[in-house]
């Protein structure tokens, strides 16, 4: 199966954000190349709210070109095997912290927003790191922090803050 293929499947199975939801699967439907970064109409990525084991605190970082907190993600590649793995890969990139489990239940959520690149259709799963995890600084981060719940509003955008929403009604 390709990641096109996988992607189609994880959205139709996908129970919420059901308008949101449409508009990937149509982008999906009108673009082959609606998985990859050379799409100009936009593609769908993938990313990880990372969680700490004390399910306390969630890492964020501060992406060097957008010079924002965000949890980590980005574009698939052509080695992803589904968008569940390319969200795990990116994660794991981004956070350096090996052994990260995704939450079950696939996706927490979708967020469609404007990049310099194109639109980005953001497939959002949540990460569990293992106790003793240490994260290090990616080459796209500036820097990696751990925040508490409550302080994850004061530093990142909405969209953010529904990711974390989202991840905490699957805690």
């Amino acid at each position: 199966m390709s990641l096109y293929d996988d992607a189609v499947l994880v959205l139709k199975a996908y129970e919420d954000q059901h308008e949101l939801r449409r508009v990937y699967l149509d982008h999906l439907a009108a673009h082959p190349d609606g998985m990859w970064k050379a799409c100009p109409e936009g593609h769908i990525t993938a990313s990880a709210l990372v969680v700490d084991p004390a399910r306390e605190r969630v890492l964020l970082t501060l992406h060097k070109k957008l010079r924002m907190w965000l949890q980590m993600g980005g574009h698939c590649e052509p080695g992803d095997a589904t968008l569940a793995s390319a969200a795990l890969r990116e994660a794991t990139e981004e956070s350096g912290i090996e052994g990260l489990t995704l939450f079950a239940g696939g996706p927490v959520r979708l967020d469609r927003h404007s990049t310099p690149c194109a639109w980005h259709l953001d497939v959002q799963y949540a990460a569990l790191a293992a106790p003793g995890a240490v994260e290090a600084i990616s080459d796209e981060s500036l820097d990696l922090r751990w925040f508490p719940y409550a302080e994850v509003a004061e530093v990142a955008d909405d969209s953010v803050v529904r990711l974390l929403e989202a991840t905490r009604a699957r805690l």
